[in-house]
């Protein structure tokens, strides 16, 4: 190697060099890296004001569009039936498979170990508490969410949201507002229908597959389960349900101009919803396990 490859004014040092492009040191290198890093957390956590002060706005704004009764009724019906519709059917043919999953599982297990009487008890503390709630939501999220969300970015990119704000019409009050009624409306609903089906489900299962008696099935359930389980579960299914509807509209009312940016929109309230609920369900779970500790045999 030559003399000129080794100096600090060789070629590998130069600006442009293949080494380090641009002339910029590692030094430099690693600090805009660090800058990049804290400029996407410090931009997480803005998010993360903007979202939570858009649901304080919504919850204000929807109590007093009802103390004053200007709340849009037609609007909030309109959309408790498109999200009934959309979301009805699928809720429904996931939470009976969901059901037969869990008690083939563990009462498989169960029968291996001469146990088959807790079997009831795992539709008491799976399904009731823990699957509803999460399969509502994410259905939610996924079918409803995203109307929404596409739905308010398709009124931001014609500016309809520029022009309700020009003639003093509140967009929060008038269309946010009945979306978040209507969707913690339909996931308590929906969480009620998608607990029953995965205890019948998760019946018929134990006595027409595993064999276990009717009587050994109904007795451990109502062995383990609690009114706090069901208290539990609505309690999640309305946060929730408010959490899918604040981040679709929070996302659909600040999405970019064109066809592109309300996709992104819509791929992001999905996302940051899925991410959410499951740090939630865990949050709520463990507060419930402090305040009513489960029962033990």
């Amino acid at each position: 190697m030559s003399d000129q490859a080794i100096r600090p004014d060789g070629p590998e040092f130069h600006s442009g060099s293949r080494l380090f492009p641009g002339g910029a040191a590692p030094d430099s290198l690693g600090f805009e890296a660090f800058q990049r890093a804290g400029a996407k957390v410090v931009a997480a956590f803005a998010q993360i004001g903007d979202l939570a002060a858009m649901i304080l706005d919504a919850t204000l704004a929807t109590g007093e569009a009802l103390v004053r009764r200007r709340f849009s009724w037609p609007e909030f019906f309109e959309q408790t039936w498109f999200l009934i519709s959309v979301t009805f059917l699928p809720t429904l043919l996931i939470s009976i498979p969901f059901g037969l999953v869990i008690v083939l599982e563990v009462g498989g297990l169960a029968q291996q170990i001469g146990a088959t009487s807790v079997v009831g008890a795992v539709d008491s503390l799976g399904i009731v508490a823990q699957g509803a709630p999460v399969i509502t939501a994410i259905l939610l999220a996924g079918a409803g969410g995203s109307a929404i969300c596409s739905d308010l970015g398709a009124r931001t990119m014609r500016d309809e949201i520029a022009a309700m704000w020009v003639m003093a019409v509140d967009p929060i009050e008038r269309l946010v507002a009945p979306r978040l009624l209507a969707m913690i409306l339909v996931a308590l609903l929906l969480n009620g229908i998608v607990a029953f089906a995965g205890i019948m489900a998760g019946y018929f299962c134990a006595v027409l597959i595993l064999h276990t008696s009717a009587g050994g099935f109904l007795g451990s359930f109502s062995t383990f389960a609690q009114p706090t389980d069901f208290i539990q579960s609505e309690l999640k299914a309305a946060i929730f349900g408010l959490l899918a509807a604040a981040v679709a509209s929070h996302q659909g009312l600040r999405a970019k101009k064109g066809p592109a940016g309300v996709g992104e929109a819509v791929n992001r309230s999905v996302v940051i919803t899925g991410v959410s609920l499951f740090v939630l369900n865990v949050l709520i779970t463990q507060i419930f396990y402090v305040i009513t500790p489960p029962k033990a045999l």
